[in-house]
Parts: C-alpha cells; structure tokens; sequence
C-alpha cells in the first residue's frame, strides 16, 4: 500500500522534527518545511494527502498558505498552534483549516487527529459518481465533491462538503452537534467545542451569498440542525 504523504510546515525545528518522528514511526511518508514560502514551493512542486501548518510562519503566513492551498485542493489541513484563544480557532475553521491543535501536544493526539482527518479524506479521493443530491437551487455532487447553488459553484472546505451531504441526504432529520461532529470528524465530541457551529455558519453564508432569498439550514434551537423546507 502507498504511503500517505504528510507536509509539516512549522519554522521551530524541535517542534518541527518531533512531530516527523510520530508520524514516521506510524509509516507516514513526511516531508518538512521551515517557512510558508517553503511549503508554497513544495505544494506547487508535488500532491500531499494532508499538511500540518503552523499560522505563525516566516514568508507567506499560514493564514496565507491555507488560502493558497485551498484554492489548489480540498487535501485536509491541521493548524498547529501556540495561540489557545477560542477567536484564533475560528478564524482558522473560517479560512479552510479541518481540525485545529494546540500547543504543547501530545503525541497521541496528533496521530488520531492525522488519521481521522486521512479516514474521511480516503474515501472520496479518485471518485467519480455521477449521483446527485439536489435541495431547492442546491445541487450536489458527491462522488465529484462539487456542489452549486442556482448553477454557481459552492467554494466549500471538505467537512463543509460534508455537513451539507449529511444534512441534504436525511431532509427531515435534525442532528444534534454532537451527532454532526462524530460523524464528519470520526471522533468525541466535547460540549464546548464550537467547531460545527462555526462550519454550519459557513456554509449558510457562502449558500447565501448565491440565493439570498432562501433559507437552507435551520437552527433547532436546544438540539442542532436540519434542512428548512
């Protein structure tokens, strides 16, 4: 089986060569970078299957490089990071990052972070499904990983994409935050973690910014979400 292929972009070497060796010692291929005008180069140069970033970098910034990765592939990236702030951690989902760790870290974390991100990337990579999910002016494609709203592509990050499935695949279901978060990160979910109100408000807003007239997501106020017919 072909290795996966990790890109750690972090400018502190100790950090940087330490979060290698985790990584390598679960046979991950790991390629390094030391600066975010390093990792530009390498993504330009060849594909990954994930990056770990660090927002805090010298030459182009992390901010910056999830931008460009983003614009270039939906590959699942990890930030990486000192700052703890709630604020910090939005503003990374909010920008296209999947999963945000903080430091210091430990081992175990970054390895079921790394392999739960890897889970949910594997099973659409190479697909090529015609099936469509279709929802007012939405239309998706899930096997292709594209979705449109009144014939304008959707510009979704990849646990985006997948809430919007979930959702649309179950119209008349309501699914509490907790039942979102397990499903798309695949593991526990913690009463205070605001990850899926921050992806569900992303979606809305990017739907919105397409068909402004119409209401796709409702907040079940106590419980979560479900499509509004």
């Amino acid at each position: 089986m072909e290795k996966q292929k990790v890109l750690i972009v972090e400018d502190d070497v100790d950090i940087n060569n330490l979060i290698m060796k985790i990584l390598k010692k679960e046979d991950y291929e790991v390629v390094q970078a030391f600066s975010g005008s390093e990792a530009e180069l390498r993504i330009s140069m060849e594909q990954y299957d994930i990056a770990l970033l660090d927002m805090m970098l010298p030459g182009v910034t992390g901010e910056e490089l999830i931008n460009k990765i983003r614009n270039k592939s939906d590959m699942p990236i990890i930030v990486v990071s000192a700052k703890t702030a709630l604020e910090d951690r939005v503003n990374a989902l909010n920008m296209g990052a999947d999963d945000y760790i903080t430091k210091p870290f430990e081992a175990a974390d970054i390895l079921a972070r790394v392999n739960s991100q890897l889970r949910r990337y594997r099973k659409f990579v190479g697909a090529t499904s015609s099936d469509e999910l279709k929802f007012k002016k939405l239309v998706i494609n899930e096997g292709l990983r594209e979705a449109q709203v009144n014939g304008q592509e959707l510009n979704l990050t990849a646990h985006e994409f997948d809430i919007l499935c979930v959702l649309v695949k179950n119209p008349d279901k309501v699914y509490s935050r907790e039942n979102l978060y397990e499903t798309i990160w695949q593991s526990g979910y913690f009463g205070e973690d605001n990850t899926v109100n921050v992806h569900v408000s992303n979606v809305r807003k990017k739907i919105k910014d397409i068909d402004p007239d119409e209401e796709y997501i409702k907040t079940v106020w106590g419980i979560g979400f479900k499509l509004c017919k």
